[in-house]
């Protein structure tokens, strides 16, 4: 269970805990330290000689830990470090890093939020040290969850401020916990049943497109990436519908519960992380959770296209013609690109339903890396406004996005002899290409981003308050991207 975070009126000098976080700036002259009144001077001076000795810098997430030796209650002081210019994002990192750190630790006391005080930067604290506490042990003999219980933020923000960063961080929790099983639990019918028992106690309805209902409709990008796997493939639909909604979108998420690259097989180091190829399903399913808890006043229906992309005698072969949803074909000339096989039939399906906006979220493509490294996604749009809204949900939440170019031109490469088009080009812009293909199946008139996660999904190594795993990226840039299109936020969360 993730820890408690509660608002105190303690203040640090006297409040006992097994640790008190504080933050330090980066000043002309050395650390600077914000807020926690007094705690030098309860220290005798040993923290800022401290500080001293061990060259602190006060870089975004720098920890170092100072012995308190009995002179307050504290047991210890972590100092944490928040740039030269603390904002909410850097707080965030920060509680983060201090929560990797302090894992062992039960109790904890923060006076960070007091660096740049405000609603927003307390919320962004408590996220910070939600998402910095997770572990995903459920496979392990001896877990070593991470031992904190109670995290009290010091200087008494408003319970509703970090009620609503706690809401933020258990949706990126659970999108992180779905994107890290193995595909030999999290096949799409189980994906489908644990959404199916998540939407009914989250104010949802759901509904799921099986086998059978596909083909009836003719979802055949779906089918086809489907059809090589003893899993068969689905359609998870979810709503959200408000009192009085004050607009409507449409989330979409690619949900390749495993991908083994299909005929076109990938090599054996490529497949390795290849379960988490459902990360932007999940970011959608876990956007989708926090809905009802936060107020949200748009209406939002979510989509998530699942199948297993595996190699057999059944599977789609490269020449082969699928026949999507609307009509439109596509020729597959590498089986490897499923992921937008299962998003054209999403989107077109969606369309149908004339939203004010779709947003579709996939792991896609490898060369959005090359683009922009690991940790940005990548941003397409048909509107520059929409584009607009995103990049400044991104940067409320923290997370870095980029806005990449739409070239008309380039669709040409994707031109077919026996097919509306083929799946895959040449292997230069190819992020570029997977976004025009997707956009061909976006109705006229309707606004459309796509979100390229293929580098952030997933982090080799733990940084900030992002885990090494599944990093369930891209979850709170749509709510921050809801709160800001509906103005909705009223400070009252929903338990």
């Amino acid at each position: 269970m993730p820890a408690q975070v509660i608002s105190s009126s303690e203040d640090a000098v006297h409040v006992s805990c097994d640790a008190l976080v504080i933050g330090a700036a980066r000043g002309d002259d050395g650390p600077e330290i914000r807020g926690a009144d007094g705690i030098d001077a309860a220290l005798d001076g040993h923290l800022a000689q401290h500080l001293a000795e061990a060259a602190f810098k006060a870089k975004v997430g720098d920890v170092t830990i100072v012995p308190t030796l009995g002179r307050i209650p504290a047991r210890c002081v972590a100092v944490v470090g928040l740039g030269a210019e603390p904002d909410a994002t850097s707080l965030r990192r920060a509680a983060g890093a201090a929560a990797r750190r302090l894992g062992e630790r039960a109790s904890i006391a923060s006076c960070l939020h007091e660096a740049a005080p405000s609603d927003d930067a307390a919320g962004a604290t408590a996220e910070g040290f939600l998402l910095g506490a997770y572990r995903f042990t459920l496979y392990k003999t001896e877990p070593h969850p991470s031992k904190i219980q109670r995290v009290l933020v010091l200087g008494a923000p408003p319970a509703s401020a970090l009620e609503r960063g706690a809401t933020r961080a258990e949706a990126t929790i659970l999108a992180r916990d779905l994107t890290n099983e193995p595909a030999s639990t999290l096949s799409p019918r189980e994906l489908a049943r644990r959404v199916r028992e998540m939407a009914g106690s989250r104010g949802l309805e759901c509904t799921i497109l099986e086998e059978t209902e596909l083909e009836d409709k003719g979802f055949g990008g779906i089918l086809g990436v489907g059809k090589g796997s003893s899993e068969p493939p689905l359609l998870i639909q979810l709503h959200y519908s408000p009192q009085d909604p004050v607009g409507r979108v449409i989330l979409v998420g690619k949900g390749i519960t495993f991908d083994s690259g299909g005929l076109s097989l990938k090599p054996a180091g490529s497949m390795e992380s290849m379960k988490t190829d459902m990360a932007g399903s999940a970011a959608v399913i876990g956007v989708m959770s926090a809905l009802e808890r936060l107020g949200i006043k748009l209406e939002v229906s979510a989509l998530v296209a699942s199948a297993e992309n595996m190699p057999s005698s059944s599977a789609v072969r490269p020449g082969d013609v699928l026949v999507h949803y609307g009509g439109k074909t596509t020729e597959v000339t590498n089986t490897d690109a499923e992921g937008r096989l299962v998003l054209a039939d999403a989107l077109a399906f969606g369309s149908e339903q004339k939203p004010d906006a779709i947003v579709d979220v996939a792991t896609l493509t490898g060369a959005i890396m090359v683009a922009l490294g690991a940790k940005s996604t990548g941003v397409f749009s048909n509107e520059d406004a929409l584009a607009d809204e995103l990049i400044s949900a991104a940067l409320a939440a923290g997370e870095r996005a980029w806005r990449m170019p739409l070239y008309p031109e380039y669709l040409s490469d994707l031109d077919s002899e026996v097919a509306d088009h083929k799946n895959s080009g040449s292997r230069w812009g190819g992020a570029i290409l997977a976004a025009l293909f997707l956009q061909e199946f976006v109705g006229k008139g309707i606004p459309w981003a796509h979100l390229d996660i293929a580098g952030p999904a997933r982090a080799e190594s733990a940084y900030e308050e992002v885990p090494k795993g599944g990093t369930g990226v891209a979850t709170r840039t749509l709510i921050s991207w809801l709160e800001a299109r509906g103005e909705n936020w009223s400070g009252d969360i929903k338990r």
